[in-house]
């Protein structure tokens, strides 16, 4: 290993030893761990080839995967002897690993879901490809200025990428726009014929992803888009040296940034020639990969299982049909009984918003086909719900795939759902909402359609790696099986009652706070006390997800402190961290209370340290490692009914953080595994909040029965915690106090009260250790290795490691 990395670092990075800095022994470090991924990989695609095995193609439009220069190493149980290479070379391993950096390649719980699920199908020797965009900066880097977030680009690959392989050999034509023609054959069959004004090339660029013990590898590939022409060489000759590269900037904006900003029609349109971009061009390199093992695209149901993650590649669906139809020559009920059986949708979310719609104009203009398509899969589709509901016209109106009512949009929730033979939500109450909700009547049309499949979580990244301390306590007690089988966690249980090991287990957390203390002085300058309950709420910044509840509840507890000072407070520091959408304006507006109240609350003397509050800007993977494993509390407190499931909650448990949480998502099934001694739940149920909804969401009388609260909204909107601005927050409270979609004042004596059970729990050291025990030891469940497996027998019917 030591030969192959200086061997790297000569002929491929062009260094010496004495001339090479950290970045140069971190990509020549990388290129020889690579070389023993590539081996596994060769490996693993001649054996699917040889046995002509069935692939899961997964598309989703984020793969949050994070850094892997430490993850292939831990696969493939080659750490100990990378380290032991570089310290002969005389380079710091730590100091390499952190020059690397978060791939940008996703938003949060959606991305980072699709990377643990891809390493679990490696792990598991299913034979798979992830599918989606190259983006050059990602979704954006967060700077916070005065306690503004602001957006700067996140510039990823400025300095290369030593795990991706560039293929550019493999690259393929997207259309866009134009026209349909109809020709009629010599049979007097007419025939649609697509001529896109506008073609964008994709090119493929794959990331090997490496199981567990190296047993097999997978392919992320990701789509980067080309001009077909890069330069109009007439008009750059002509002395338009700019307009000469607009079309080259007009097809590399596609795979430019993640989520562009939808607020304009220009950023709707290059949103869905994103989405239309990667489906289409994966679709021709999965069905390009089919012909040439099994010679007709007839057999593609029994050969490929394509899983829809969310609604965003949901155009694949229609892609498919035109491509059968109208380039296959496969008759219509043909293709579609094939198209049906290849899809799988994954549904994430209850939101009406987050499941896209299409204006019918755009979709017509950019892809003139596939809305020929759509209208004739609606007109078949609302002949046989006629049938099945004759007079029921609300019944053909919620199940059309075209919305009439709203300008006219194409439903893609809809599209995802009719084109797949199975759905599934993220965790059971996710799933039973889908089918009282977004999905009541197509669940009465298709009542065997929708299924579960509640999220899980990668322990290799999350526990193993992130948390070896944990992990070598572990194995000590179980033994090393329990690093192949995650059953094994419930053997914890006992322990939970053993001094001794509580003690470890304690002295564990206390070395990964003190890890994170000193990341906090480092990166915000604030000065924490490791031995205060550190409390944690680490996410997308989005109001059904309540960071403004956790910051109004510290408000509460800070006034309380301050009302009794010689009290023995259990000291407590809160920690935030996550993004908010750039148009997002209420979110941004969030962060920005966040850091007012840590200003006073943090240079408040009286405190003596009872009392901090950190917002840790630009939220990613690498930091989720550092924070989670530190974490005593976890903050997992959505408003009741919209959190489809989390995986951030079962993270935090996994490495012994205690749950303050609604009854919401998987919280629902983690107190289950955990006992409901052992979770800190709160606050309104699903039916309580939607009937609260339907009753009123003004909360204006509930406020003035509660004086705590009162006291808070008024310090905020008075502008207490703003004196440049007394009116900042107004608007924030207003929407409390008179619209209250989100139950923020409905729950908060509900969540001020379990955060004083939390400090009284705290406080008994020996119950507080138990329970953070009895968490990691009811995570086995939790483990994406199960839900993969779930999916593999249910909706992909293909076998996993062990093969029977």
């Amino acid at each position: 290993m030591r030969d192959s990395i200086e061997q790297k670092l000569y002929y491929q990075v062009g260094k010496i030893r004495i001339a090479a800095n950290n970045r140069d022994w971190y990509v020549a470090t990388a290129l020889a761990v690579r070389d023993r991924v590539v081996d596994g990989w060769h490996r693993s695609t001649d054996s699917t080839y040889t046995h002509g095995a069935k692939r899961v193609y997964y598309m989703s439009l984020e793969f949050l995967i994070g850094r892997l220069l430490r993850d292939n190493l831990a696969n493939l149980g080659l750490n100990d002897v990378v380290k032991g290479a570089l310290d002969q070379l005389g380079v710091d391993f730590d100091a390499i690993r952190q020059i690397e950096p978060d791939a940008a390649l996703g938003n949060g719980g959606l991305g980072r879901l699709a990377a643990c699920y891809l390493e679990s199908m490696s792990s598991l020797a299913i034979p798979a490809i992830g599918y989606g965009i190259r983006y050059e900066r990602g979704l954006f880097r967060q700077i916070v200025k005065n306690g503004f977030q602001q957006e700067y680009p996140e510039d990823w690959l400025e300095l290369g990428n030593p795990w991706q392989f560039e293929r550019p050999e493999i690259s393929y034509n997207i259309g866009f726009g134009g026209e349909v023609a109809m020709v009629s054959d010599s049979d007097s069959e007419t025939q649609h014929v697509w001529h896109p004004a506008e073609r964008v090339e994709a090119v493929a660029y794959d990331i090997p992803i490496v199981g567990w013990r190296g047993r097999h590898v997978n392919a992320l590939r990701l789509w980067s888009a080309r001009a077909v022409d890069p330069i109009r060489l007439d008009a750059f000759n002509q002395g338009d040296h700019v307009g000469a590269l607009s079309e080259r900037a007009r097809a590399e904006s596609i795979s430019q940034v993640l989520y562009p900003s939808d607020e304009t029609p220009a950023g709707q349109e290059l949103r869905l020639r994103q989405e239309y971009f990667f489906a289409a061009a994966s679709l021709q390199d999965l069905l390009r990969r089919h012909l040439k093992s099994f010679k007709t695209v007839e057999t593609l149901h029994e050969k490929a299982a394509i899983q829809l993650n969310d609604t965003h590649p949901s155009i694949a669906v229609i892609e498919l049909m035109r491509i059968l139809v109208d380039d296959h020559n496969v008759p219509w009920q043909q293709a579609w009984d094939i198209t049906r059986e290849t899809f799988c949708y994954t549904n994430h979310t209850l939101l009406p918003e987050a499941l896209e719609t299409w204006p019918v104009p755009l979709m017509e203009r950019l892809l003139p086909r596939h809305m020929q398509i759509i209208y004739l899969l609606n007109l078949m589709f609302l002949d046989e719900v006629k049938q099945r509901f004759p007079g029921d016209v609300a019944m053909m109106t919620s199940l059309s795939l075209v919305d009439e009512t709203h300008g006219r949009r194409v439903r893609m929730g809809n599209v995802a759902f009719l084109g797949s033979h199975k759905v599934n939500g993220v965790s059971a109450l996710h799933t039973d909402l889908m089918r009282k909700t977004v999905f009541h009547d197509f669940n009465a049309m298709y009542p065997d359609r929708i299924n579960n499949k509640t999220n899980g979580i990668t322990f290799r990244r999350w526990l193993y790696q992130s948390n070896p301390g944990l992990t070598q306590l572990v194995v000590d007690a179980v033994g090393p099986e329990i690093l192949d089988d995650e059953t094994l966690f419930a053997k914890l249980a006992p322990f939970a009652d053993d001094a001794s090991f509580q003690e470890k287990f304690a002295a564990v957390k206390q070395d990964n706070k003190a890890a994170l203390a000193k990341l906090v002085r480092e990166r915000v300058g604030v000065r924490l006390n490791p031995h205060a309950l550190f409390d944690v709420q680490i996410k997308r910044i989005h109001e059904y997800k309540r960071q403004l509840l956790n910051i109004l509840e510290t408000i509460a507890l800070y006034n309380a402190i301050r009302a009794q000072p010689m009290r023995d407070w259990a000291p407590r520091v809160k920690i935030f961290a996550g993004k908010a959408a750039p148009s997002y304006h209420r979110a941004k507006l969030i962060i920005k209370l966040a850091h007012d109240v840590a200003r006073v609350i943090n240079s408040d003397p009286t405190l003596r340290d009872a009392l901090k509050v950190v917002f840790l800007p630009n939220y990613n993977v690498s930091l989720a490692e550092v924070v989670i494993p530190a974490a005593d509390l976890s903050e997992q407190i959505s408003t009741a009914g919209m959190e489809a499931s989390g995986t951030g909650n079962m993270k935090f448990a996994l490495n012994g953080a205690l749950t303050i949480g609604t009854l919401d998502g998987a919280n629902v099934e983690m107190l289950e595994r955990v006992g409901s001694d052992n979770i800190f739940i709160f606050g309104l149920t699903a039916e309580e909040v939607e009937a609260r909804r339907r009753q009123t969401i003004d909360s204006s009388d509930f406020i003035a029965k509660s004086d705590v609260l009162q006291e808070v909204l008024t310090a905020v909107e008075n502008g207490n915690f703003s004196p440049d601005d007394p009116g900042r927050y107004r608007g924030l409270i207003e929407a409390i106090r008179y619209h209250d979609y989100f139950m923020v004042a409905a729950d908060f004596d509900a969540y001020y009260r379990r955060q004083r059970d939390v400090a009284a729990t705290w406080r008994r050291p020996s119950d507080w250790r138990r329970s953070a025990v009895l968490n990691t030891a009811g995570m086995g469940f939790f483990s994406s290795d199960r839900s993969i497996r779930e999916y593999a027998s249910d909706l992909w019917n293909v076998p996993t490691w062990p093969k029977k």
